[in-house]
């Protein structure tokens, strides 16, 4: 007897194919990390050489991360088709932490986010049981807010390239189709830097002629721990289960598996976790697997967790390769900031969606979507609001991420218990990714 043929997510497609392939998924989510670390870079003012380093820790991260989902490892990743990217929120919360405390402590931060995710996952289902659509569409609008708020200034520096790469982006997401939509991100830098090579704009150059890049270890100096300062990134910590859930079986439906929650979101979380500590080492910030590439396996019908190993692969080998790491560190600040502006404002968007798909009409929810959007905005709008409230009330408050997180998440459990809002199931949670 025949052995049984392999289900579609454990085949192993042919060279010819497997590489293609993978360098689609690439293509289709390198906009995401190239674009965390110029806003990281621009933030803390780093120099082109530190700025290619870091890009190249990113890159590999991203490509281990994607290798230890497919693989799965001693209950580590889903052993599922996904790759993965610096969190965009947990981007904007880092880099206040660095404004406020200094990059070691934002460093420090990110370490402890990620034990806490370790240290929790345990009790996962009495915990994303808190994290319902309402939540994460309130949460996930006020991401996207915050994040147009980061990538701002990075335009200013040159408003013509910026304006140019955001409509050529934006008009890439309204007229192209299937994977060149996908793309439209990448389009839109290239469109920005043709533009900038042509009008002579200064490109920024990262020194060196070594072929092989290697991350920096701790290139802020030894990490410091804050509690107070940690808290934002703690709380998107906890968040980001209920983004992991929904991507859990939103993936494992795409490839055709019955979605197990119990057993695959906590590896899904767990490897998180894990690539989220190597990158608090290597500068990085808190690292979250993606739904972006899911879109690509619906698309081609192609379910094979091989084909994101080999992107993960292919990310790795990009990370290690300095000319790769330079000619993208060259990348003029106001195009990828342009680029970047059309990124979170879609985030934004999502949050828009993801609300849709809630009872607003109940006036429990309106009020939770209402109090959430002041909690989140309030602190962009009108920051000197919480100068008089100590410390630590300011650090958690003072920023609007994890304070919309918090208070969407107490309004939810307020009304639930009251009886005027609905509890959802988790495998409800929102399938879009607010890691974009």
């Amino acid at each position: 007897m025949a052995p049984p043929a392999p289900s579609a997510v454990d085949e192993l497609p042919p060279l010819s194919r497997l590489l293609p392939l993978a360098v689609q998924h690439v293509l289709a989510m390198i906009a995401a990390p190239v674009s965390s670390v110029f806003l990281i870079a621009a933030g803390l003012r780093l120099p082109a050489d530190r700025t290619a380093s870091l890009l190249s820790a990113t890159l590999i991260l991203c490509g281990a991360g994607a290798l230890l989902q497919s693989f799965g490892v001693l209950r580590t990743g889903a052993r599922l088709p996904f790759m993965m990217l610096p969190g965009g929120a947990a981007v904007a919360v880092f880099l206040r932490i660095a404004r406020e405390h200094g990059a070691a402590t934002a460093s420090g931060s990110v370490l402890l986010a990620a034990a806490l995710l370790l240290a929790v996952l345990p009790l996962y289902a009495r915990i994303v049981r808190f994290f319902p659509p309402l939540v994460m569409g309130a949460t996930v609008l006020v991401i996207g807010v915050n994040m147009i708020d980061v990538a701002a200034p990075m335009a200013l520096g040159g408003r013509r390239l910026a304006l140019l790469t955001l409509a050529a982006t934006a008009l890439g997401f309204l007229l192209l189709r299937g994977v060149w939509r996908q793309l439209s991100v990448l389009i839109g830098i290239a469109v920005g830097t043709a533009a900038a090579a042509l009008t002579g704009a200064a490109l920024p150059a990262a020194p060196g002629t070594a072929v092989l890049a290697l991350p920096r270890l701790l290139p802020y100096g030894a990490p410091h721990f804050d509690l107070l300062a940690a808290l934002p990134l703690m709380v998107f910590a906890l968040a980001s289960l209920a983004e992991a859930t929904g991507q859990t079986v939103l993936n494992s439906e795409a490839v055709g598996k019955a979605p197990d929650p119990a057993r695959d979101v906590p590896r899904t979380a767990r490897a998180d976790a894990l690539t989220s500590l190597a990158s608090g080492l290597l500068g990085g910030a808190v690292m979250v697997t993606s739904a972006e590439n899911i879109g690509i396996v619906q698309l081609t019908g192609v379910r094979s967790r091989f084909v994101t190993a080999a992107a993960g692969a292919l990310l790795v080998l990009c990370g290690l390769l300095a000319p790769v790491t330079r000619m993208l560190a060259a990348l003029p600040t106001p195009v990828v900031g342009g680029a970047s502006l059309v990124i979170y404002a879609v985030i934004a968007a999502m949050g828009f969606d993801m609300l849709r798909r809630t009872a607003l009409a109940d006036r429990g929810a309106t009020t939770v979507v209402a109090l959430t959007l002041l909690a989140g905005l309030l602190p962009l709008l009108s920051p000197q609001l919480y100068e008089p409230l100590p410390a630590w009330a300011r650090a958690l408050l003072g920023n609007g991420v994890p304070a919309a997180a918090l208070a969407a998440v107490a309004l939810s459990a307020l009304f639930r218990r009251l009886g005027t809002g609905r509890p959802h199931p988790p495998q409800e949670v929102a399938r879009v990714s607010p890691s974009k």
